[in-house]
């Protein structure tokens, strides 16, 4: 089997591409011939996620994480909100993980009980106190959580799941397909804000669903309904981007780890959130489970709330700024940006502080990064 460098670059490939295109072309056509009887989700239509330049992107999707299909969407949320959509009815019950990011938990606190959800949140470190009700059909967990880069027992997620007749749905955001392949340890339904890793460079919000091609093909038939489809042009970015995961998110891999080491050696940091570390409550099973730690990071300052923005001030490589997983180093404090949505007490009950600062680790040079970190320390 090819490694994951490889699959990066020729998975989904067609060999020999349209008029020999070693670079498969964007298809603008909303139009297309097809033979009589053609199903109605089969007809080549941008809407219904089945245009040349749709598929080639989804079978490359699919190759990343070793699965059956996959699927892009306009946005990680809408991969998140369609995959539920499509495994969730009136009446039935989610599991689902209580580190979660601020997008999903708003999601599903504000609006699952409209759609006639239960929803309970649970400990994924703790799976004897996991319970499937009657109605209970699906578990929703991420591969690192966030912000705290807390990392479940994921074996244990997909062993509950079958025993229960669950379908289970990870998020692999952070870990991205280099580090884990949901597909491999048994995941019925992978989710990705593209927006992030897989493109990679900041340019584009997209999101995918990765896993088992029944599963899929649910959520291309409610994603069709609604409407939620990627446009040709982001499409042909996000393969463009998953071209270089594999060695972008090595460099960040290598780059995340270090700086990791290194901040928590310094007197000024209370607390640094990585499972490279030994000392992260979760680094054991992480290490089993994972390729690499990836390429996010959490920590917390002795000096509080004032402290962490000050480091935010002083720092001049990384962005002040959300979102993650492009080549640029990114810092943001969660309670103010991604998990905003949450109340007060959620988020402090949780650990999302107010002093809590998130780093999205880029491509730079690392001893470059730790000095820019050790000159704002020092002048705090």
């Amino acid at each position: 089997m090819a490694r994951i460098e490889t699959v990066a670059v020729h998975g989904g490939e067609r060999r020999p591409g349209p008029e020999g295109a070693v670079v498969f072309p964007i298809y603008q056509s909303t139009v297309y011939s097809v033979p009589p009887g053609t199903d109605y989700h089969d007809l080549p239509y941008i809407r219904l996620n089945s245009t040349p330049s749709q598929a080639y992107l989804h079978d490359k999707l699919a190759a990343l994480e070793g699965a059956e299909a996959g699927l892009a969407t306009t946005s990680g949320m809408a991969a998140i909100t369609t995959a539920l959509h499509s495994v969730l009815r009136t009446g039935d019950h989610l599991l689902v993980g209580n580190c979660l990011y601020g997008g999903t938990h708003d999601f599903l606190t504000e609006h699952a009980a409209d759609f006639g959800w239960e929803v309970t949140f649970i400990d994924p470190q703790r799976p004897d106190t996991w319970e499937a009700a009657p109605g209970t059909k699906a578990i929703l967990v991420e591969s690192i959580a966030n912000p705290l880069m807390r990392v479940g027992k994921l074996r244990e997620v997909v062993e509950f799941a079958r025993r229960n007749g669950l379908v289970s749905l990870i998020d692999n955001t952070f870990a991205t397909p280099v580090n884990f392949r949901p597909a491999e340890l048994g995941f019925d339904l992978s989710l990705h804000s593209a927006t992030k890793y897989l493109n990679g460079h900041s340019d584009i919000v997209a999101g995918a669903v990765i896993g088992r091609a029944e599963h899929v093909e649910r959520v291309r038939t409610t994603l069709n309904h609604f409407g939620g489809s990627l446009d040709p042009h982001a499409g042909f970015l996000l393969a463009r981007g998953l071209k270089t995961l594999a060695l972008r998110v090595g460099a960040q891999n290598a780059s995340a780890q270090r700086l990791a080491e290194f901040l928590a050696a310094r007197p000024e940091i209370s607390e640094v959130n990585y499972p490279g570390l030994p000392a992260h409550p979760d680094h054991e099973h992480a290490a089993e489970l994972f390729t690499g730690f990836g390429g996010m990071l959490s920590l917390r300052l002795t000096g509080g709330a004032p402290a962490a923005q000050s480091l935010i001030d002083a720092l001049e490589i990384p962005y002040d700024a959300p979102s993650l997983g492009g080549v640029e180093s990114l810092i943001t404090r969660p309670a103010v940006t991604s998990h905003a949505g949450m109340s007060r007490a959620d988020r402090e009950a949780l650990g999302i502080t107010d002093d809590l600062v998130r780093i999205s680790v880029g491509i730079e040079n690392t001893e470059d990064l730790i000095a820019d970190f050790t000159r704002a320390l020092t002048e705090l």
